[in-house]
């Protein structure tokens, strides 16, 4: 089976750089693949995928070595199972609350007898190779994500799910539930104290902090304070404020002369 890159960079200390993918385009998917990002994200929770045009973006994807990685638009197994089957190398699984909710999701990441994920690796066997179903179980990463207030109250308990490999912090929506505030990168002391707890919690039971960064300073920032996998923005976001510059640049340039 093709190794998991991810899991050789935490096995070396590193940080995983992870790029988001929620244009549903082969061309930009496999333009952001190319970029050098460690692994891509394909969001079905607040992409604008399907199923269908998800799987071909883990096709696109695989034009390089970054390792294809997908978020879950919910905790759905039968969802679940379909990336899996389609080649995602590991699944992020938004609003998990509890640790009933996190065995659930591990639960269906998993063959037998760690789980209860159904056999059929369509694709996967393709992608990864023939002996992917004897070594799926060691590879594919399983993650959820931090992002209410509940969470943080279940904290130790679902952290110290077994076969759980990381956490990941929606740090928009825990900042909004813990404060009522909406943005990304700011400092904020009560959001600042839960991230604390949650790279804590991790360290204690050998879980993988990771989380969302609006900026290359702030993911900076969060890499020393002890996060290991780390998004910085969306390729929506790249595109939009980068050819917002390039509009008023222009437009500024020609004005003056």
């Amino acid at each position: 089976m093709r190794r998991n890159k991810i899991r050789q960079m935490w096995h070396d200390g590193s940080v995983v750089i992870n790029g988001w993918l929620h244009i549903s385009s082969t061309w930009s998917a496999e333009v952001m693949a190319h970029a050098g990002w460690d692994s891509i994200t394909v969001d079905l929770q607040h992409g604008m995928h399907g199923m269908e045009s998800a799987i071909q973006l883990l096709q696109a994807i695989s034009t390089t070595d970054t390792v294809p990685l997908a978020r879950v638009n919910w905790n759905e197994p039968g969802s679940i199972m379909r990336l899996l089957d389609a080649g995602a190398y590991g699944i992020i699984c938004p609003m998990v609350n509890t640790r009933a909710e996190c065995e659930a999701f591990v639960g269906a990441c998993r063959y037998p007898p760690q789980g209860y994920r159904s056999l059929g690796p369509t694709r996967a066997r393709v992608y990864a190779g023939p002996d992917y179903i004897q070594h799926a179980n060691d590879e594919l990463i399983t993650m959820v994500m931090i992002e209410t207030k509940e969470a943080m109250d279940n904290l130790e308990a679902i952290v110290s799910t077994p076969g759980l490999d990381a956490v990941f912090v929606g740090t928009g929506d825990l900042r909004f539930s813990l404060t009522g505030r909406v943005g990304f990168d700011s400092d904020d002391t009560e959001v600042d104290a839960a991230l604390d707890l949650i790279v804590a919690a991790c360290d204690k039971h050998g879980v993988v902090p990771g989380l969302f960064t609006a900026s290359p300073d702030y993911a900076q920032q969060m890499a020393a304070r002890g996060f290991r996998f780390i998004t910085v923005k969306t390729d929506s976001m790249i595109l939009s404020e980068f050819a917002g510059q390039i509009v008023a640049q222009t437009r500024s340039l020609i004005e003056k002369s």
